[in-house]
């Protein structure tokens, strides 16, 4: 009966959503929940962010404060209270999943956050976790939990796994023309799951286990994260040939089939993909299974930013220079293109290397005006505009990400460009990295 009333309810678009965590995932998700008609009530552990939300404010750059406003108008809002996790039909869980200085996962903000719900649950509600883990995650540590508090998982309260496929800065995808897969932890928990996001996603792939919808949303993002370090590698295989890899890419993607073109880069970024390979390698490991392709491509992607530095200091020898004491600009910061997004950035990383070797750092980004405060990263800078005269005072200029709002033909003028994106023009002061 549970079953039935619950997926009437959200039908109907009666039932309550909860978004657990908002932020690149969970923002967007609340807003088209809201957007469809349903009642939506945000859940986050800080304070500043709930209320900045519930004044109207946007988090997220690519999201305007507009987009905000008009949900809290449709009776959207946002609370740290997590004793209000009963009022809710639907829990849904956004929150991070990183690895641990020994590589290994982190699950302890899903477990944490789990923790904080396991309370108030009630019988007749769905909880779904988005959060990139390993196979069985979903079955063997949330599972349990919740079974711990008298509910039947599939009769009682359903569990679903639906992994996020957000793109952050991507004006060609939204969050309901993305297809979305849906994983349950018993066939009654599936059909739960579908009725949750059959209103609000224009189309839905169900899979046979929240395991498989895990697997899924693993191979996803190692494919990406494979094929860029294949690229990255070729890009150093092309400059020792002296051949240019973007022309190269660019050539082969005429083919019609058999080819995806993917561009290398100063290493890998964003919350996905440097980070979920390593939670298939580490499950791998429990079943004798040495993960040797996925683990390589990790190596060549992270060695990047030493390459380019290498690049960059051999730029600089050229011209008499050193590292140390020179003025080097990098230009931007966040870790993809047109997006505010720093998370695991390459050109962070660009930066700390560059600091630690003497260099006097500066940095241009106009989706980040000013460095924010990390738990790991620590710079008290602000964004430098790019102007004929400001490039002209750098010894060299590192494009590490090429946002479409830079003035290229303002940076190709620079006494020493070192391009990492395949973006300015072949000339004797661009060194391409």
């Amino acid at each position: 009966m549970r079953k039935s009333e619950l997926i009437k309810k959200f039908q109907g678009q009666e039932a309550t959503i909860g978004i657990v965590g908002l932020g690149y995932v969970g923002l967007p998700l609340a807003l088209r929940f809201s957007e469809v008609g349903y009642p939506v009530l945000g859940f986050d552990i800080h304070a500043g962010k709930v209320a900045r939300l519930n004044a109207g404010e946007t988090l997220i750059e690519h999201i305007p404060s507009s987009a905000i406003a008009s949900a809290n108008a449709r009776g959207f809002s946002a609370t740290t209270d997590f004793s209000r996790i009963g009022e809710a039909d639907a829990l849904i869980l956004c929150v991070p999943t990183p690895l641990t200085k020994h590589r290994e996962p982190d699950l302890s903000f899903v477990l944490d956050t789990l923790a904080s719900l396991l309370p108030y649950l009630r019988p007749g509600q769905v909880v779904s976790l988005e959060s990139t883990t390993y196979p069985g995650t979903t079955d063997e540590e949330l599972g349990p939990r919740i079974e711990k508090q008298g509910l039947v998982l599939g009769q009682d309260i359903f569990l679903v796994y639906s992994p996020e496929r957000e793109d952050p800065g991507n004006p060609n995808f939204t969050t309901n023309t993305i297809p979305k897969i849906v994983g349950g932890r018993t066939p009654a928990c599936l059909e739960v799951g579908l009725a949750l996001y059959g209103q609000v996603i224009d189309q839905l792939v169900p899979v046979s286990s929240t395991r498989a919808a895990e697997l899924t949303k693993l191979l996803e993002n190692i494919h990406r994260a494979v094929n860029i370090g294949l690229v990255n590698e070729m890009k150093i295989v092309a400059d020792k040939l002296d051949i240019d890899i973007h022309e190269v890419i660019a050539a082969a993607a005429t083919k019609p089939f058999g080819f995806t073109a993917y561009q290398p880069g100063p290493g890998l970024g964003g919350h996905c993909i440097p980070i979920d390979p390593f939670y298939l390698t580490w499950k791998a490991r429990e079943y004798g299974v040495h993960t040797r392709f996925i683990e390589l491509a990790g190596e060549v992607n992270s060695a990047m930013p030493d390459y380019v530095m290498m690049k960059l200091a051999g730029a600089l020898n050229d011209r008499c220079k050193s590292i140390k004491g020179s003025k080097v600009l990098v230009l931007g910061i966040a870790y993809k293109k047109n997006v505010d997004d720093m998370r695991e950035s390459p050109s962070v990383i660009l930066m700390e290397k560059l600091r630690d070797a003497g260099a006097e750092v500066s940095y241009s980004d106009p989706h980040v005006p000013v460095f924010p405060e990390t738990r790991e990263h620590h710079f008290d800078l602000s964004s430098v505009t790019l102007t004929a005269d400001n490039v002209a005072d750098f010894d060299c200029i590192l494009l590490a990400t090429d946002h479409d709002r830079f003035d290229y033909g303002v940076i190709a003028k620079a006494a020493l460009v070192i391009d990492s994106r395949g973006r300015i023009p072949a000339a004797a002061n661009v060194v391409k990295a």
